[in-house]
């Protein structure tokens, strides 16, 4: 396997990984992770006060890897491009199915936003007008994966591309910008800290683009905190990303987030599991810190089996994903 192979199939494989970490814990306090969990060291059931994911069995995946399959499956069918409609269509598909199975996992409230205006009439290049979570963010790896980050604006272009039907806004498409970057250098080969470099800048990049809405710069925050973060006392940081950063679905909280725990240049499994015990959207913040991990060291960065265990469990094939997209990425 080649270099740039194994490194995306490694971001996938952290992006998966990191999203079954964290599934137990989405959306739960960190007193209610500590009575169910104590802390997160490994995979685990869905505990008694997991509402969203109840029920779900240790290594379960979300909707952030279904659908960055989805995303994966429409780039390499538009042969690099998603078209909108397509997109919006595909989604509302998505969420169709997950209900008809009784699932609580369902749309954020960006894409739930947009999807709805699409039914409503309004065009699905005009939807994503005021998303501004991580929506896009959490699903964006594949794109990093099929596009080269040596032209960031022609990567900012790929990424409003995938981004325009749900996340049309800077902050949207700056926080997803910023993942698809640091995915897209590690696969080329930049470390932890090149990777961060060339996600603040794609941030900026993006955060001109699409709608303005007020909000703080994921560029100038994920500056800032790759600094910061760092500084904390090990004891204190999950105390610190909850309420200094912030781990709730806002781009400007969930994706800097994750990329401090990249800047803490830790073990990648311990980086993860330190995501999924901080609270609030855990499962995004370990997907979106795996992928751009995964993308840096490649698949010795996650243990043995645990890759194997998150496709067994959740029927997937991560080579069957990642080739077309490095095809792509190979071709361009």
């Amino acid at each position: 396997m080649s270099r740039t192979t194994d490194h995306a199939l490694a971001a996938f494989q952290g992006l998966a990984i990191g999203d079954a970490l964290g599934m137990p814990t989405q959306s739960m306090s960190r007193d209610e992770i500590r009575l169910d969990h104590g802390g997160i060291t490994g995979f685990v059931d869905a505990g008694p006060h997991q509402r969203i994911a109840h029920g779900m069995p240790a290594a379960s995946i979300t909707d952030d890897t279904e659908q960055a399959v989805l995303v994966a499956r429409l780039l390499v069918e538009g042969d690099g491009r998603i078209d909108p409609t397509r997109f919006a269509q595909a989604l509302i598909d998505w969420e169709r199915g997950m209900a008809a199975k009784g699932s609580l996992d369902l749309l954020g409230p960006s894409t739930k936003t947009a999807v709805q205006r699409i039914l409503d009439g309004v065009p699905a290049s005009e939807a994503g007008s005021t998303g501004t979570t991580n929506g896009a963010a959490m699903r964006i790896t594949p794109v990093g994966i099929a596009t080269p980050a040596d032209d960031l604006e022609a990567l900012v272009d790929a990424v409003q591309d995938a981004s325009r039907v749900t996340h049309d806004t800077g902050i949207g498409i700056g926080g997803a910008a910023a993942i698809a970057a640091a995915v897209s250098a590690g696969i080329d080969g930049a470390s932890r800290h090149e990777a961060l470099d060339v996600a603040v800048a794609a941030a900026a990049v993006g955060e001109r683009r699409g709608h303005w809405i007020a909000g703080a710069s994921v560029a100038a925050k994920t500056a800032w905190a790759r600094t910061w973060l760092p500084t904390v006392p090990a004891a204190e940081r999950v105390r610190a990303i909850d309420g200094v950063i912030g781990t709730s679905v806002a781009s400007q909280e969930s994706v800097v987030t994750a990329l401090a725990l990249v800047a803490l240049d830790l073990d990648p499994w311990d980086t993860l599991c330190t995501a999924a015990s901080a609270g609030g959207d855990t499962d995004t913040i370990a997907a979106m810190a795996g992928a751009v991990l995964g993308a840096v060291h490649g698949t010795d960065a996650w243990p043995a089996g645990s890759a194997a265990r998150v496709e067994s469990v959740n029927d997937l094939r991560f080579t069957e994903v990642v080739t077309p997209l490095v095809i792509l990425r190979l071709r361009r």
